[in-house]
């Protein structure tokens, strides 16, 4: 650690009670937010540690709490390093960034988030190409597809620098990849060259779903980042983990970005609380999702697998042309989920009773039978 830190003491002592079952602020009709795990609000514990967070200045690298979790973030992912980051968009850009150079092809999968849901940052920011890969129902990116993208030394094409995994998969319903399918794919990588990057923005939620350690997910990557506010429940923040010399190149595209943050242990502190006892928990939204789902599958219009349901994201077709109609039913019924045509998406998360659940399984059961 570089530097030295300076504890302030408040003047003003407060009491810091437990969070307020949440509402989003325009809309007091809504009783259960379930359109991400990003929706969640730090935990009491998360709260009082924020407050109480020693601090530094983390461009300076002396923020003690940033440091931390840095380092705790690393261990548990098997890296020898970490840095915080902004959020898992930011996480992922900076590693692709510090691993392709413009002009360099990366590899994804052509259902993953960073090509679909990050607004074409690498590619605007890093000039980088992206080559999509043939995604199967579970995420899964099979080796001979991977091997068969590398392109060959010519002018005429792109160099194949980077292989990106995501786990668990988003567009797959959260499906959780194993140990072995995560080394299957980052060894095809590696075979033709290429460093592998792991999109974990929910690898916690893998770990959990699969009963293995965070560790045995990310052994054979380079690199990988996850959320911190997603199922972790913390209200900002993504950790990337790698090598030290990716680490401090990372760091450096974070700083180009806009991103180097100073007493930013204010917001670290709440993943350290994340990281001891935010984790085991993720298998109470698994358990809740598996249930909705099984509920979901008995109502007339409604297409799930509820064996495919592993971790906390229900993904569920409805009849064509009736996704949005849906969604703002179930507003009105006091159930916020995204909209979309016929494919709509429900997230468990920290924060939502057992009785929010059973409010919205009877609020959907009753928009369905009116509109399928």
């Amino acid at each position: 650690m570089r530097g030295v830190f300076v504890q302030i003491e408040s003047p003003v002592d407060i009491d810091i009670e437990p969070a307020k079952k949440s509402r989003w602020r325009t809309y007091d009709m809504i009783r259960v937010d379930l359109r991400s795990d990003t929706v969640t609000h730090p935990s009491p514990e998360m709260r009082r540690a924020m407050y109480e967070a020693e601090l530094g200045d983390d461009v300076y690298g002396d923020d003690p709490t940033v440091n931390e979790l840095q380092d705790k973030a690393a261990e548990r992912l098997g890296k020898e390093a970490g840095l915080f980051v902004s959020s898992g968009t930011q996480g992922n850009l900076v590693s692709v960034l510090a691993q392709a150079q413009r002009g360099d092809e990366v590899l994804v999968g052509d259902q993953c988030h960073i090509m679909n849901a990050e607004a074409g940052g690498t590619m605007v920011l890093g000039s980088v190409v992206l080559y999509p890969i043939k995604t199967d129902d579970f995420g899964f990116l099979e080796p001979e597809l991977i091997q068969a993208a590398v392109k060959p030394r010519d002018y005429h094409k792109p160099p194949t620098r980077l292989l990106t995994i995501e786990n668990t998969h988003n567009g797959s319903s959260g499906r959780a990849l194993t140990p072995d399918q995560m080394k299957l794919m980052a060894d095809a990588g590696h075979e033709k060259g290429l460093n592998v990057h792991l999109d974990g923005a929910r690898i916690f939620n893998a770990a959990v779903a699969l009963g293995v350690e965070a560790s045995a997910l990310t052994e054979h990557v380079d690199t990988a980042t996850f959320c911190l506010s997603k199922g972790l429940s913390c209200p900002i923040g993504s950790v990337v983990v790698g090598s030290k010399d990716f680490i401090e190149e990372a760091d450096r595209w974070r700083k180009m970005l806009g991103s180097g943050m100073r007493q930013v242990g204010i917001v670290a502190a709440a993943g350290l609380v994340a990281l001891d006892s935010m984790v085991d928990r993720m298998q109470e939204d698994h358990d809740h999702a598996r249930h909705i789902a099984s509920r979901m599958a008995e109502m007339k219009g409604i297409s799930v697998d509820p064996e495919h349901i592993q971790t906390n994201i229900i993904r569920f077709g409805v009849p064509e042309n009736t996704g949005n109609e849906i969604a703002a039913r179930l507003f009105e019924e006091g159930v916020y989920i995204n909209g979309g045509d016929s494919d709509l998406r429900i997230v468990t998360h920290y924060g939502v009773s057992a009785a929010d659940y059973e409010f919205t399984i009877s609020a959907l059961d009753k928009v369905m039978k009116e509109i399928a």
